[in-house]
C-alpha cells in the first residue's frame, strides 16, 4: 500500500478497486499461495455444493412423484417412502457438512488475507509460512464474531416474521395492505444489507483490533458511518458479480444437458477460476475499505504498533488493541 493513511479517506469507488487491484498485483505470489491453499477449496466447496444439491434434489423429486402415483400400503409404496426419507436425510447431512466446511474456509481465508494486507501496510516482511502460522489462532476470534452476527441476523429475521404475521392478521391484502407489505419488504432489504455491511467490516476489525463479537460489530457500526454510500456500492457490485458467476455455473454446467462432458468441464473450470478470484478480490476490498473508514474518521494507525502486534510472539498471535489503533487524531 503506497498511500499514506491520511490519503485513504479520499478514495472513492473506483479508487478502492484500483488500490485493491494494485495490492494483489504487487504481491501476487503470496496471494496466489493463499488462493491455492484456502480460497480454492472454498470455491470448490461452493460449486460442488450446487452440483450435488441439484442431483440429490432431482432424485428426491423424481421418487416423490413416483411415490404419489403408487397405491398406498403396497410394498412398492413402502420402498419408495423409505427411499425418499433416506434421500432427505442424505440431503440435509450434505447441507450441514457443506455449511460447516464453507464457514471454516471462509474464516481461514479472511484471516489470511486481512493479516497479509496489514503486514504489507506496515512494510514488514511477510511470508506464506508466517501467514499460515497466524491464521489458525485468528480464526477462533472470527468465529465468535460470526456467531454474534448470526444471532443478530436470526433475531432480525424473527422480528420481520412477526411483523409479517401481524400484517397478515390485521391488514392483509385489503385497504392498501399490498403497499404496506411492499414497504415492509423494502425496509427488510435495507436492514439486511446494513447488517451484512457491519458483519463484513467487523471481520476485519476482529483480525486487526482487540475487539471481537459484539464489540467488533459496534466498532464496525461506528466506522461505517460517513462511508455508507461507498460501502453499499461495493456491496452491490460484489453481489451482482457473485450472482453472475453462480448463474453462469448453474445454467452452463449444472443444467446444460445439451453440452458434452468436455465442454461442461471447461466451463466448470472457468467458473471455478472466476469464483476463486472473486473471493480473493472481495476480501482485499473489505480490508481496504477498513483503512478508508479509519482514515475518514481521522483514526491514525501507528504502523510500528501494528507491526509489533501482527508478529507471532512466543508462538501466539497478539491482536492489535484499540488504543494502539487510535494513538492520535491526525489533522486533515
Amino acid at each position: 500500500m503506497d498511500r499514506e493513511q491520511e490519503e485513504m479517506q479520499f478514495l472513492g469507488f473506483f479508487g478502492v478497486f484500483k488500490e485493491s487491484s494494485k495490492i494483489i498485483y504487487s504481491w501476487w505470489k503470496i496471494f496466489s499461495q493463499i488462493t491455492l491453499t484456502l480460497i480454492s477449496p472454498l470455491s470448490f466447496i461452493f460449486l460442488i455444493h450446487i452440483e450435488v444439491s441439484n442431483v440429490l434434489f432431482r432424485k428426491i423429486l423424481y421418487n416423490s412423484v413416483e411415490m404419489n402415483e403408487t397405491q398406498r400400503g403396497t410394498p412398492q409404496y413402502e420402498k419408495l417412502s423409505d427411499m425418499v426419507s433416506s434421500e432427505w436425510i442424505t440431503f440435509w447431512l450434505f447441507k450441514f457438512v457443506y455449511f460447516f466446511l464453507l464457514l471454516i474456509f471462509s474464516l481461514l481465508s479472511t484471516s489470511a488475507v486481512v493479516y497479509t494486507i496489514a503486514s504489507i501496510y506496515t512494510a514488514k516482511d511477510v511470508t506464506f509460512k508466517k501467514v499460515m502460522s497466524v491464521v489458525p489462532k485468528v480464526w477462533k476470534r472470527l468465529m465468535l464474531t460470526f456467531l454474534c452476527t448470526f444471532a443478530a441476523f436470526f433475531a432480525y429475521n424473527v422480528m420481520t416474521l412477526l411483523v409479517i404475521i401481524l400484517w397478515a392478521l390485521t391488514i392483509g391484502t385489503k385497504n392498501g395492505g399490498v403497499a404496506v407489505f411492499v414497504l415492509i419488504t423494502i425496509l427488510y432489504v435495507i436492514g439486511f444489507v446494513y447488517l451484512t455491511l457491519v458483519w463484513q467490516l467487523a471481520s476485519v476489525v476482529t483480525v486487526l483490533e482487540d475487539s471481537y463479537g459484539i464489540q467488533a460489530m459496534m466498532k464496525s457500526k461506528e466506522l461505517i458511518k460517513g462511508k455508507m454510500v461507498l460501502s453499499i456500492l461495493i456491496f452491490l457490485t460484489l453481489n451482482v458479480s457473485f450472482f453472475l458467476i453462480r448463474f453462469l455455473f448453474k445454467v452452463v454446467v449444472v443444467n446444460a444437458w445439451t453440452l458434452g462432458s468436455v465442454d461442461r468441464t471447461l466451463y466448470g473450470i472457468l467458473c471455478f477460476y472466476l469464483l476463486a478470484n472473486f473471493f480473493l478480490f472481495g476480501l482485499v476490498l473489505q480490508t481496504v475499505l477498513y483503512f478508508v473508514c479509519k482514515s475518514y474518521h481521522h483514526e491514525n494507525i501507528d504502523k510500528s504498533a501494528l507491526a509489533d502486534h501482527l508478529q507471532v510472539y512466543l508462538g501466539e498471535y497478539v491482536p492489535l488493541k484499540a488504543k494502539d489503533l487510535q494513538l492520535e487524531q491526525f489533522q486533515v
